[in-house]
């Protein structure tokens, strides 16, 4: 069986490919009865193979919307099971038993899809049909064409029992895995936040906290000195005009060390690309790709910063979530406004439910909120199983923004 290890709920969900051996049996065991059948002929024979196809139908439609069945998996294993019984009945004694081995994979589906009492309950049903039908025979009861396929079904049902378990087990411990793994990021970026925090205050009480005081005693004491002394209070007030100068400096410098290093080399385009780049690299998609339309012009260095953070939030909540297989990044620029797109095929969420969601709860309104301090907008749209759109806007206009943007 395929284990999913990308640690989501969805990983729990047994997947038709699991059993593939299974399924391959099952259809070569009715292709073989179907040639059979019509080299046997008879009157029934027609209606025999329009009943085996429909069989085969129904179980190749049931592997094929496994997934969406749902609650609907017993009653579509219930329509199998009566589609075999009725070939079990009405099949010729030549062609009974290929029929016989049917029962091993549709065996196994009731072990997948119904509850262990209920399962049990089938096998012994199928147990029964089986013993009849070798009962039923035209020599008589015959004990060694009964016990071959009868204790091939619970063989092979206790074996897939087992299999499944071993799949859970293993499952289970590879959610506790990537929960620890999600908590110990956790507790790093909490750290990672603590100590860049710690050092700004640093910085600030070190440069900007004491300028500031000082600036703020010598305009008192200009304030004193202007009526009787004019000239040592502009002096005074020269000298904080130069203060003030020098602690500009020195918060655009801190405000440059809270800018993301990919910008020192690239515009924002070409910073897009290398983040594209290298989330392929690490294995975010498939393909992760990079489109840039409209006429591309400078923008100011804050929005800029800002939709790469949005972009490096979108692709790792892709990465840590999506399992998708082609990711798109789309980069427009208007006249009036710059729109970033980033789009999956991957299996989407339902976007009233995030912030519940683990990991994406603490990503979208980070996102959210970087670009409503400079006046933008962040929609989702996202259905489960047919990926997410993610699009962030920003109007260029000179917007009013908090002076340092500390990077949760």
């Amino acid at each position: 069986m395929d284990v999913d290890t990308t640690g989501s709920s969805a990983g729990r969900r047994w997947t038709p490919e699991a059993g593939y051996l299974l399924h391959a049996a099952f259809f070569l065991i009715v292709a073989g009865s179907v040639v059979r059948m019509w080299r046997v002929g008879g009157p029934l024979c027609p209606y025999l193979i329009a009943v085996t196809l429909l069989l085969a139908a129904a179980y190749a439609a049931g592997l094929a919307f496994w997934g969406r069945l749902h609650r609907w998996r017993a009653a579509w294993l219930g329509a199998l099971l009566l589609l075999w019984l009725a070939l079990m009945i009405v099949a010729p004694a030549s062609i009974r038993p290929a029929f016989a081995w049917c029962a091993l994979p549709l065996a196994c589906l009731a072990v997948r899809a119904l509850a262990p009492t209920a399962y049990l309950g089938v096998i012994a049903g199928i147990t029964a049909v089986l013993a009849a039908a070798a009962a039923a025979q035209p020599g008589g009861f015959e004990p060694d064409s009964a016990i071959a396929p009868i204790a091939g079904l619970w063989a092979a049902a206790a074996l897939f029992r087992g299999q499944v378990r071993d799949t859970e087990i293993r499952q289970r411990l590879i959610d506790q895995l990537h929960g620890t793994r999600r908590e110990l990021a956790r507790h790093q970026r909490a750290a990672g936040i603590l100590t860049e925090r710690a050092r700004l205050a640093r910085e600030i009480h070190d440069t900007l906290a004491q300028e500031l005081g000082a600036s703020r005693t010598l305009l008192q004491a200009a304030e004193r000195d202007w009526p009787t002394r004019p000239d040592r209070a502009r002096t005074r007030v020269r000298t904080v005009t130069e203060a003030l100068g020098d602690n500009l400096v020195e918060v655009r410098r801190m405000i440059a060390d809270l800018s993301p290093p990919e910008l020192d080399d690239h515009d924002l385009a070409g910073a897009l690309v290398a983040l594209c780049a290298r989330e392929q690299r690490c294995g975010t998609a498939a393909e992760v790709c990079f489109r840039s339309l409209g006429e591309p012009r400078p923008l100011p260095h804050e929005l800029t910063a800002t939709l790469l953070r949005v972009a490096q939030g979108a692709l790792a909540n892709i990465r840590d979530h999506a399992r998708a297989g082609q990711v798109t990044v789309t980069l427009c620029q208007d006249t009036d406004e710059v729109t970033l797109q980033v789009r999956d095929d991957g299996a989407g969420f339902t976007p009233g439910s995030a912030g519940t969601a683990p990991m994406r709860g603490f990503g979208l309104p980070a996102m959210r909120q970087r670009l409503q301090a400079y006046g933008g907008a962040l929609s989702v749209a996202s259905t489960p199983g047919r990926g997410t759109l993610l699009t962030g806007r920003l109007p260029l206009r000179r917007a009013e923004a908090p002076l340092l943007t500390v990077a949760g």
